[in-house]
C-alpha cells in the first residue's frame, strides 16, 4: 500500500517522464502497474489526490501536458535516432511522450528532405502518427505476452526482469527461435545488458554440452551393470572410470539428474511374502552366535545397539547361508550360497535343482575346502532341516566349523544371508524375461552373476570414516588378503 505522499510523487515522475503509463511502469523496476497509475490519475483528477507541480523537462514554461514540443527538441530527437539511437530511448532521454511520436518526427523530416523544424510540432500529430504509436505498442505488448507464455513452463517463474541472468538468456534464445524477435528488442524486454547475456548464453550451452555427456557417461555405466545400479553406484563408476572411460568428476545431483531424466534406476527390493516352513524341532539347536557377540560386546560397554554382530575382522573367520528359489517357465532352480561376513562376497555356492541336503552341503564343503590350513570359521544358518541332517553336521565337525543357528521362526537372525538374496534377485532375477530360457541356460547366467558380484560389481565399504566404493576382490587386494 503506497502512502498518499509517495502516490503523489510517483504521478508527478510521470508526469515529468512524459511517459505512457505502461512504458512508465516497465522502465522503472518496483514502480505500480499500468493500471494502478491509471487509477491514480484519475483520482487527482478528481482532486482526492493531491500532485506535486513541477517543472516538466522538455517543455515550455506553462506549456499544459498535451501542447507543443519546441522546435529544438524535434531537432534533437532527430539527429539523435539518425546517429543510431532507439526512438523509444530518445524519447526517455527528451521527455516525449513516447518512441512512436519520435519516429513520425523522423519520418517527416526524411520526406521533406531536410529538418524542417522552425517552429513547433503539434503533440500527437496527425491519425498516420498515432497508428505508428499504437502499432509500436502492440508490437511490445506481443512480444510480453509471448515471453510470459514461455514463463508459464514454470510455475515458480514471475516477472521476465526478475528471473537470473542465466534464466533471461534461456528465455531470450526460445523467444528468438521460437517467435523470431531481434536481440535488442529481447535485451529491452529483459533488462540485462548484450555482454551479460551473451556470457549467460555460453555458460548456459557450455552447461547443456556437459549434461548431455554426464547422461551418455551415465547410462553406459547403468547398462554395463546389467541395469542393476543405483545413482550412487553409478556415480562411482562414473568417478572411478570403472565403466571403461576416463575418470570424470561429476556430482552425485548431476547423475541423479540424467537418470530421472532418462527415466532409469537401480534395482529396488520388493516386499517378501510371508513364508513358514517349521515343522518342529528334531534336535538341540547351537548357539545364535551373531546375537550373543551382539549381546557381548554391550557387556563390555562398548556403544552396540543392533540386535546381531555380522561383522568379521577378516575373511574366513564369520559366513552365514541359506537357501533361495528361482521359479522360471522352464522350472525351478535352487541356489545355496555361503556369504563371507567380512565383506559379503559369496565365497562358495551350489546351484540345483533340487533343494536337498546335497546343495548344502555341497556349498558348505566348497567354502571349507577354500579357506587355509587350520581355519575354524562359524558358519550360521536358520533352523531347516538340512542343516540339521548328520551329513551337515559332520562336515562341520571334520573340517572344524563351529555351528551357529537362528531362532525358531526370526529370519531376522539371518539377515546377512536374507538381504545378499534380496540384492541378487533385485539385479539379477526380477524384471527380466526368462520365459524362453533353459534351466541350463538359467544356471549358466546365475554362475557368471555370482562371480562378477564377487570380482567385478562396485560396493561401499566404510574406511576411516568415509564410503569408499570398491570391488570386493579389489578391496581384499588392497587390504592384502588372498582373493
Amino acid at each position: 500500500m503506497y502512502p498518499r505522499e509517495d502516490r503523489g510523487r510517483i504521478l508527478a515522475d510521470l508526469e515529468e517522464s512524459g511517459m505512457l503509463p505502461g512504458a512508465f511502469a516497465r522502465s522503472r523496476p518496483g514502480s505500480p502497474s499500468a493500471s494502478t497509475l491509471r487509477r491514480w490519475a484519475r483520482q487527482a483528477e478528481e482532486g482526492l489526490l493531491e500532485v506535486p507541480r513541477r517543472e516538466v523537462r522538455g517543455r515550455a514554461e506553462g506549456r499544459p501536458r498535451h501542447g507543443r514540443y519546441p522546435g529544438e527538441t524535434v531537432a534533437e530527437a532527430v539527429r539523435l535516432v539518425s546517429g543510431g539511437a532507439r526512438p523509444a530511448d530518445v524519447a526517455r532521454r527528451l521527455g516525449v511522450s513516447s518512441g512512436g511520436l519520435v519516429r513520425s518526427w523522423c519520418r517527416r523530416a526524411a520526406g521533406a528532405g531536410r529538418t524542417p523544424w522552425r517552429g513547433a510540432v503539434r503533440m500527437g500529430g496527425p491519425a498516420e502518427d498515432r497508428i505508428a504509436e499504437l502499432e509500436a505498442e502492440l508490437a511490445e505488448e506481443r512480444m510480453r505476452c509471448a515471453a510470459l507464455r514461455e514463463l508459464m513452463r514454470d510455475p515458480k517463474a514471475g516477472d521476465p526482469a526478475s528471473l537470473s541472468n542465466s534464466r533471461k538468456a534461456e528465455l531470450g534464445e526460445r523467444l528468438r527461435r521460437g517467435c523470431g524477435y531481434r536481440l535488442r528488442d529481447v535485451l529491452t524486454l529483459l533488462r540485462i545488458s548484450k555482454s551479460s547475456y551473451e556470457y549467460a548464453r555460453r555458460a548456459n550451452e557450455a552447461r547443456g554440452e556437459r549434461s548431455e555427456r554426464t547422461a551418455r557417461r551415465v547410462r553406459r555405466a547403468w547398462e554395463a551393470s546389467g541395469r542393476t545400479y543405483g545413482y550412487r553406484r553409478v556415480w562411482a563408476s562414473v568417478r572411478s572410470g570403472a565403466d571403461g572411460l576416463p575418470p570424470e568428476g561429476v556430482s552425485q545431483l548431476e547423475v541423479r539428474r540424467a537418470m530421472r531424466a532418462a527415466g532409469i534406476s537401480g534395482r529396488r527390493p520388493r516386499a517378501g511374502r510371508p513364508w513358514s516352513s517349521y515343522a518342529g524341532e528334531t534336535d538341540d539347536r547351537p548357539a545364535n552366535a551373531p546375537r550373543e557377540r551382539a549381546a557381548a560386546r554391550r557387556a563390555a560397554g562398548e556403544d552396540f545397539r543392533l540386535a546381531h554382530d555380522f561383522s568379521a575382522p577378516a575373511p574366513g573367520e564369520l559366513a552365514v547361508t541359506d537357501v533361495t528359489e528361482f521359479s522360471i517357465p522352464a522350472g525351478k532352480v535352487y541356489l545355496s550360497p555361503v556369504i563371507d561376513c567380512f565383506d559379503g562376497a559369496p565365497a562358495a555356492w551350489s546351484i540345483s535343482r533340487h533343494p536337498d541336503s546335497a546343495l548344502c552341503d555341497g556349498s558348505l564343503r566348497a567354502y571349507l575346502d577354500g579357506l587355509p590350513a587350520g581355519s575354524a570359521p562359524t558358519v550360521h544358518t536358520d533352523g531347516g532341516a538340512t542343516y540339521r541332517s548328520a551329513s551337515w553336521k559332520a562336515i562341520a565337525g571334520e573340517r572344524g566349523a563351529a555351528r551357529s543357528m537362528s531362532r525358531k521362526a526370526c529370519c531376522q537372525d539371518n539377515a546377512r544371508a536374507e538381504g545378499f538374496f534380496g540384492t541378487l534377485k533385485e539385479e539379477f532375477f526380477y524384471g527380466r524375461d526368462w520365459s524362453g530360457a533353459s534351466l541350463a541356460a538359467f544356471e549358466e547366467e546365475l554362475d557368471g552373476y555370482l562371480r562378477w558380484y564377487a570380482t567385478g560389481r562396485l560396493k561401499a565399504f566404510r574406511e576411516g570414516g568415509r564410503t569408499v566404493y570398491d570391488t570386493i576382490a579389489g578391496r581384499r587386494g588392497r587390504l592384502g588378503y588372498a582373493t
